[in-house]
């Protein structure tokens, strides 16, 4: 155990690296060291580090309201909530902390409308290495292997069907399905984008068996894939849509979005001291404002495919396996299971080094801010030649 660590539990292994201050793209550690991240906090920072956009809206909105409690409105959460459903074809929203939390939700909100409108259902069909956060439900909807025993019992009611196969979606069903909660790319599993024929079917299926479409864009929404949501690639509206990670830029935010005719919890059903709170939400509305211009997401476009090429040459170049993905979420895929050496190797470089991640043992990550430049993108690609080149 680090001597950092003497005093927190431990939940990860950390690397003895303290960071102090971190700009755009850019951390920089106690001892001086600049890191080019990647990584951006999992997708958070859809701004960057420390956005002069969010400092400012915190610093204004901690002089006038924190936390009224959610029993009250406030300004900010209304706003925020009307600007999301002007953005998406959803009609309502609910506002938390996390995308745990959001999903959640979601799956309660299927569940309550299982009870009035479909005789009780309740089976949330997800798939299989999808991710949908840590707690114990999410864990048990999740598909990544073995979270069905770490702390077992588990909830139950989550039947795992296979990404882009609607086959399998149909064997799982039962009398008792009452939705599908589906990531329309996978990250976690390695960046694995859901095929469009396959997302088209599932819509179909999901209407015609009154199956309520849950879309967890935690990780893909709010710019990440190059439009506001990644639905929007597939030319289908899900049911019901959770966000989280981009949406508040570095500040714990996330959302459930509906349907009208799905918005069926009574009073008390759902809640959260922190669900709504004004300074999270003046913040969500900030960076929703930036990323959600079209200006904005068109750059993101083009980043994404700036990225998507220098990938593609790396891997031509060092006989690797490819890159896959979607506006500024992408993998790298290696011949062998070597993903964590590289990110290792990568931190250490001198006198600059990088932060990737590593969600599979042969792949890479990467989830850069949505606002990096082409040339902190060729920089990036030149300490990653640097590394494969390396015997």
């Amino acid at each position: 155990m680090s001597d950092l660590d003497q005093a927190l539990i431990s939940i990860t292994s950390r690397p003895d690296i303290v960071f102090s201050q971190g700009k755009g793209s850019w951390l920089v550690d106690e001892e001086g060291k600049r890191y080019l991240d990647l990584v951006q906090g999992w997708a958070v920072n859809s701004l960057g580090h420390s956005p002069a956009v969010v400092a400012q809206v915190l610093a204004n909105q901690s002089t006038q309201l924190l936390n009224p409690s959610p029993a009250f409105y406030n300004r900010p959460m209304l706003e925020l909530a009307k600007r999301l459903v002007e953005l998406s074809c959803f009609d309502r929203v609910f506002f938390a902390s996390t995308g745990a939390e959001a999903n959640e939700a979601a799956v309660k909100l299927a569940r309550r409308w299982g009870q009035k409108e479909r005789g009780g259902a309740y089976e949330i069909i997800s798939f299989e290495n999808s991710f949908h956060g840590r707690s114990l439900a999410m864990m048990s909807a999740s598909g990544k292997p073995g979270w069905d025993r770490i702390f077992a019992p588990m909830p139950n009611g989550f039947p795992k069907a296979r990404l882009n196969d609607l086959n399998s979606v149909e064997r799982v069903a039962t009398p008792e399905t009452v939705a599908v909660m589906v990531e329309l790319v996978q990250g976690e599993a390695g960046v694995i984008p859901a095929d469009p024929g396959f997302v088209r079917e599932l819509r179909a299926l999901c209407t015609e068996r009154q199956w309520l479409l849950i879309a967890d864009e935690v990780q893909t929404g709010i710019g990440r894939c190059g439009r506001a949501f990644a639905y929007e690639h597939y030319g289908v509206e899900p049911d019901l849509m959770t966000l989280a990670k981009g949406i508040g830029g570095g500040i714990p935010l996330s959302a459930l979005l509906c349907k009208e005719r799905f918005n069926c919890f009574d009073p008390g059903d759902q809640g959260g001291t922190y669900c709504g709170n004004p300074l999270t939400a003046a913040v969500g509305l900030a960076v929703l404002n930036e990323v959600c211009d079209e200006g904005f997401l068109e750059t993101v476009r083009h980043r994404g495919q700036y990225l998507a090429a220098g990938l593609q040459k790396i891997s031509s170049d060092h006989g690797l396996l490819g890159e896959r993905g979607v506006g500024l979420l992408r993998a790298l895929a290696l011949p062998t299971h070597r993903a964590e050496q590289v990110v290792s190797a990568a931190r250490a470089l001198e006198p600059v080094g990088l932060l990737l991640n590593a969600p599979r043992p042969n792949l890479l990550r990467f989830m850069p801010a949505l606002t990096i430049t082409e040339n902190e993108i060729d920089e990036a690609l030149g300490m990653l030649d640097q590394l494969f080149a390396a015997p």
